[in-house]
């Protein structure tokens, strides 16, 4: 199931220069205090716990104070970052294609009553494993994944939802200018494989391929075990042939119950594959399988009949976890209508890939600190999740120039091994062969600042956690966090 890594481009150096040198040309405002302030995230010994600890950095020449004034003053020309980080050397799966992975992680603030923009964000595993809402800014993330058993992903985009935001409608607005830019980049032509898109259970994937239809891409996600499908209505002929005594012929099929093996039939793909993580992975595919809408929720102001939306229902059941417990059966949609055996086989290798996000959201918030500063104002976290984008990706763009300096303890790897973190270790060493844009800071002295004593006269306004939905109604808990729900029966 492993199949071969993005090939490394043989001037590594170059072409991390000039990446550094483009990402300090996006910057508009403090642009030398932002610029230091990536390197000093770089550059820093051990996970980020604190911004002002990256005050200490050498790499950062200015003082504290300049470190909260780039991110609350400065200011990032982010559409020119974007075109940048698109044109990048980009991971590719085994037959050429761009695979895209989309996923929300939250950015927690439960006690910044003063921040604005907050919204309740669905977290689990905390709390004895529970469901719960916690306050904080969710962020729409975008990478490109590799191929192979790697913890490296290539970050593109990130957006922050704001509250009362749809979220399909943003994912699809944010995935249409992405691919617009690969293909303006080169990193998609006429003739390419189909750029891939997968998301997890959270999202609609049938509204997401209904609104990037027009687009050159494919999506493919999971589904919810207790779903419905309907398979194609019958053409007019058959119908009449059936019911000689007339009537209206349906809009849809016989029910595909995913519970209920009587409804499935035979298979139109089928493949066992044999892996070392999953022993024997079963898969199992029917084609032309679509959910049969209702005039409610995201569909209620279309116009005219809602759409048949079909698409390949694929079946995944493996014999063990790596972590154990008992595997119970992953459920898939892919928008492509009818998949060979081969096609159906690398649809959900490509969806086992979309885990390395996970990865990727563990090394910012761990490592690079990106949940780690208390800021107040929703724009200066806009402006550290960028800086956090361009860290990790010069960490990507120093891959194969980086040297395994491991502890003691640790096994020893291929230096085309290494992990986002280990290659971190090394990068200070990296810095000192690589020119820095950034300019020399101007002696100054500081401010006098507030006078002791004195009291605040203007304090911070208070702001509440955004309550009301994309459809205008208030917040509710979800149905499908509470016991003894039944089986949805239609989307």
């Amino acid at each position: 199931m492993s199949l071969p890594c993005v090939s490394v481009p043989p001037d590594a150096l170059g072409q991390l220069s000039r990446f550094r040198a483009d990402f300090y040309g996006c910057l508009t405002g403090r642009a030398d205090a932002l610029f230091e302030l990536s390197d000093a995230l770089l550059c820093s010994d051990g996970p980020v716990k604190t911004l002002v600890g990256l005050a200490l950095a050498p790499e950062l020449r200015r003082g504290h104070g300049a470190l909260y004034g780039a991110l609350n003053q400065g200011r990032i020309e982010v559409a020119r970052l974007r075109r940048v980080l698109a044109s990048v050397p980009l991971p590719r799966a085994a037959d050429g294609r761009l695979v895209l992975a989309v996923d929300v992680s939250p950015w927690l603030r439960p006690d910044a009553a003063t921040s604005n923009a907050r919204s309740f964000c669905h977290t689990y595993g905390r709390g004895e494993n529970k469901h719960l809402m916690i306050p904080g800014w969710p962020y729409s993330w975008i990478v490109a994944l590799e191929t192979g058993r790697t913890s490296w992903t290539a970050p593109l985009d990130a957006v922050r939802l704001r509250p009362g935001d749809d979220l399909a409608a943003v994912t699809a607005a944010q995935v249409r200018e992405l691919v617009g830019r690969l293909i303006l980049a080169g990193q998609w032509r006429e003739g390419d494989p189909l750029v891939w898109i997968v998301v997890d259970a959270g999202y609609d994937v049938m509204r997401l391929a209904y609104l990037l239809q027009d687009l050159p891409v494919e999506l493919l996600g999971r589904l919810r075990s207790d779903r419905v499908m309907r398979r194609p209505a019958p053409s007019r002929r058959e119908y009449y042939l059936a019911h000689p005594q007339g009537g209206h012929p349906p809009r849809h099929g016989s029910e595909f119950i995913f519970k209920d093996t009587r409804t499935w039939g035979v298979p139109a793909a089928e493949t066992k594959t044999t892996t070392t993580r999953y022993g024997t992975v079963h898969t199992q595919g029917w084609d032309r399988l679509h959910p049969e809408l209702q005039q409610r929720s995201a569909w209620r102001d279309h116009p005219g009949k809602l759409p048949v939306i079909e698409g390949t229902v694929i079946r995944l059941q493996v014999d063990h976890l790596p972590s154990g417990g008992d595997p119970k059966p992953l459920w898939l949609w892919w928008s492509r209508p009818t998949a060979t055996t081969a096609e159906t086989d690398l649809a959900w290798q490509a969806f086992l890939r979309r885990f390395d996000i996970e990865h990727f959201f563990r090394m910012i918030k761990q490592n690079l600190g990106w949940t780690a500063p208390k800021l107040r104002d929703p724009a200066a976290a806009d402006n550290w999740t960028w800086l956090v984008i361009a860290a990790y990706t010069q960490l990507r763009l120093a891959r194969s120039l980086a040297v395994d300096l491991r502890r003691l303890w640790e096994r020893a790897v291929p230096s085309n091994r290494l992990t986002p973190a280990r290659v971190r270790r090394r990068f200070r060493h990296l810095h000192a062969k690589i020119p820095t844009p950034a300019r020399v800071p101007k002696p100054t002295r500081p401010g006098p600042g507030r006078p002791p004593g004195s009291k605040n006269h203007r304090p911070a306004p208070l702001y509440d956690v955004g309550l009301e939905l994309a459809t205008g109604q208030p917040y509710r808990r979800p149905t499908h966090h509470k016991t003894g729900t039944k089986p949805r029966r239609s989307s």
